[in-house]
């Protein structure tokens, strides 16, 4: 969930843009994933939690047009639903909003005229779904404001629908899913082909810090595609619907595969193993066994999927020397720069921080900005 200072900065913009009151506010948080990556378009595991980190919309009915106004950029949107509303171009963030309220208006989900005004506090670039949190509470308002109760699966499901088909990135379903339905305090297990979620309760004593690694990423401009593309023809290979159903020896003994398609097909196939076991090892508060599996999913991530970078690397040294064996950190997000998620003990917290921000300087100069976190609870009402 987004920090009240930004549910009272979105209240101040819509009474400054708009003037008077809205008729509802919507939240909707962004996501840090514990393990599994690049996994849930190929219909495997994923282990995330929400953050207390978010995005706020506030939101009236008015008139037969829609305004959309983004506080952070200083920035409005103006259109109507007498035509198709179209992508508004490559990287606008108007292509978020139009295309959440598009997936509405084919469900008759949106009343024919609104303002919106939207406010968040996910560090953008970072790889902590400022995207999928901004879709899920516009989505969320918009349904609301049409008097309509949306169950939380579809809502993430038109999400994602509106980032594949309007921002252009062939995203899973992970980011948007935990948005709609985290729980606090549990991480959530999701089956990415049933769409299947339970909640794993992490350790009381146990710590998230997320530490950002100073490189922005995007995922339409990275090659976060072009690896979609080689885990599909990967799995055509193999007869099967999707990697989730390759298995790790099969990998093995194909001796006509590309190597390239087996490096790629042998990070989801063993990442999946890795994420269950995850899994299984956070529930019973073996901080152990954990972080050896972040690290092997790190491991995987650098050497078989090739979505790590340098600075990436050094980061995720410096915090598995410095949390030992109680614990573990790994990239998180697509790839390509973003953030570190590390879990530890709570005791371990203050030291880890200062030998980070001691041993490790971010690329782009800035002081490494770190966020301890909880995990919070999915979209809602405010």
């Amino acid at each position: 969930m987004a920090e009240q200072a930004t549910i009272d900065r979105v209240k101040a913009a819509f009474a400054e843009r708009f003037g008077g009151e809205p008729d509802l506010i919507a939240q909707a948080p962004g996501r840090v994933n514990l393990i599994g990556e690049h996994t849930d378009y190929n219909d495997g595991f994923v282990l995330p939690l929400a953050i207390d980190r978010g995005t706020v919309v506030a939101a009236r009915r008015a008139g037969s047009e829609i305004t959309v106004y983004a506080a952070d950029f200083d920035a409005e949107d103006r259109f109507t639903f007498a035509e198709r509303i179209d992508d508004a171009g490559p990287g606008d963030w108007r292509n978020y909003v139009r295309g959440m309220i598009a997936m509405l208006v084919e469900l008759e989900m949106a009343p024919q005229g609104m303002e919106l005004a939207i406010a968040g506090d996910v560090p953008q670039g970072a790889g902590l779904s400022s995207s999928a949190s901004l879709e899920v509470a516009v989505g969320l308002a918009v349904a609301s404001l049409a008097g309509a109760e949306i169950d939380p699966t579809l809502l993430a499901q038109l999400a994602q629908r509106a980032e594949n088909e309007f921002a252009g990135c062939a995203c899973g379903i992970m980011d948007q899913l935990v948005s709609a339905r985290a729980e606090p305090e549990q991480a959530l297990l999701i089956d990415c082909r049933s769409l299947e979620c339970q909640p794993v309760p992490l350790p009381e004593h146990a710590a998230v810090l997320i530490v950002h690694s100073g490189v922005e990423r995007g995922l339409v401009d990275s090659a976060y595609n072009e690896r979609r593309r080689q885990c599909e023809q990967a799995a055509g290979h193999f007869g099967v619907l999707a990697l989730r159903d390759a298995e790790e020896a099969q990998l093995a003994s194909a001796e006509d595969l590309d190597e390239l398609a087996r490096m790629r097909a042998r990070h989801v196939v063993t990442e999946n193993a890795r994420t269950l076991g995850a899994a299984e090892a956070l529930a019973a508060g073996d901080m152990a066994r954990l972080g050896r599996l972040m690290a092997e999913s790190h491991a995987s991530m650098r050497d078989d999927f090739e979505i790590t970078v340098p600075a990436i690397d050094a980061l995720v040294t410096i915090l598995q020397r410095e949390i030992g064996t109680e614990g573990g950190a790994r990239m998180t997000g697509g790839g390509f720069g973003g953030c570190v998620i590390a879990l530890l003990p709570q005791e371990r917290v203050a030291a880890v921080v200062k030998a980070v921000r001691r041993d490790y300087r971010p690329p782009n100069g800035k002081p490494v900005m770190i966020h301890a976190c909880r995990p919070a609870a999915g979209a809602g009402l405010v």
